[in-house]
């Protein structure tokens, strides 16, 4: 399946300059990063923020009306700052739906490359659970930027692009919500699927508390905290102390942060063994065992050193189970997502 795919993603590469091509598109859409491929050949990934200047001093330094992804992070002191995306969702604001829109305007942009196609369907990755309510939201939002739009599970998605259909537990990490998804050979429904908000805003959030709570007078921000986690996020172990640079009182430190960056890297672990305990436990008994010895994580938290075996550590509670990570966190989702899109027969994308 994936072949196929792939296969088919190189031919249309030969050929995506020609007028009149049929484009495909995966699109992984979460709260802290989009990522985006397409059946041209485009592999992109850019923040999922949108900033307006704040003022004319702004938009004159700027020389933009909107400034999209990375351009805002890197500029975001001159910007009033949103984030569209919440618990994976879109917020229900118009200034966060028109944020998302011209976010995923943006990441279509960079998927045709400029150039114009007969058609565009794109398949779109979000949480598990996620309602009615919010799935037409993102339809909305996505009117008249393609031709086709199909929402599926974020966590569905990554085990369509490494072929896990059965007998299988995808954990999804994110930024805002983890995602769990039950593959037993056919579509998941909604009791293969459960989500929570701890994640990877929630370790943020802890290390925000904890390293104040150690050093009195720390000044942190939470991008800080993210940037650490990025870099020196660990659980069970480290090879070195981690140690950064912060401001106490006004005055530039370094300081060891290890047990901290530790207990908030795993403080997500429980909440998730809890999730794939309940799976397993609602399974066909005569299957739960290969279940439990078949779980996959990924996402942007899947990353952080020996996550895989901080969660085998955890599921001895419930006797045990075998864990691996995916090997293209950034991009499993879309990949499924585009891999989902082009093998859809042609008469399903008439009827969506």
């Amino acid at each position: 399946m994936a072949r196929k795919a792939k296969d088919n993603a190189e031919a249309s590469k030969d050929s995506d300059d020609t007028s009149g091509d049929e484009l495909y598109i995966g699109i992984d859409f979460g709260t802290s990063k989009t990522a985006i491929v397409g059946s041209n050949g485009v592999r992109e990934v850019i923040a999922t923020v949108v900033g307006y200047p704040k003022d004319a001093i702004a938009a004159k330094f700027l020389q933009k009306s909107i400034v999209l992804g990375n351009d805002a992070v890197k500029n975001r002191l001159a910007l009033n700052m949103y984030k569209p995306i919440e618990k994976g969702t879109i917020k229900n604001t118009d200034k966060d739906k028109e944020a998302g829109r011209e976010l995923l305007k943006y990441a279509i942009n960079l998927a045709t490359k400029g150039k114009k196609y007969k058609k565009v369907m794109a398949v779109i990755g979000t949480p598990a659970q996620t309602d009615h309510v919010n799935k037409q939201a993102l339809h909305e939002v996505c009117s008249n930027l393609v031709d086709a739009i199909m929402v599926v599970s974020e966590p569905f998605t990554i085990a369509y692009s490494i072929g896990s259909l059965n007998n299988a537990v995808v954990v999804d990490i994110g930024a805002g919500t983890t995602d769990l998804c039950r593959m037993h050979g056919s579509l998941p429904n909604e009791t293969d699927e459960l989500c929570n908000d701890l994640a990877g805003d929630y370790i943020d959030n802890q290390l925000m508390t904890l390293i104040p709570k150690r050093y009195k007078g720390a000044q942190i921000t939470k991008t800080m905290c993210q940037e650490w986690k990025e870099k020196y996020g660990f659980m069970v172990k480290t090879d070195k102390p981690v140690s950064v640079e912060f401001p106490l009182e006004g005055k530039l430190n370094m300081m060891d942060i290890t047990p901290e960056m530790q207990k908030a890297c795993e403080s997500i672990v429980p909440a998730i063994v809890e999730c794939i305990s309940k799976l397993v436990a609602t399974y066909d008994p005569e299957f739960q065992e290969e279940l439990k010895h078949n779980i996959i994580v990924g996402g942007g938290g899947s990353q952080i050193p020996n996550i895989d075996e901080c969660i085998e550590l955890n599921l001895k509670k419930i006797g045990g189970g075998k864990v691996k990570t995916v090997k293209d966190p950034i991009f499993a989702g879309a990949d499924g997502a585009l891999q989902l899109a082009m093998e859809m027969p042609a008469d399903y994308w008439e009827q969506v």
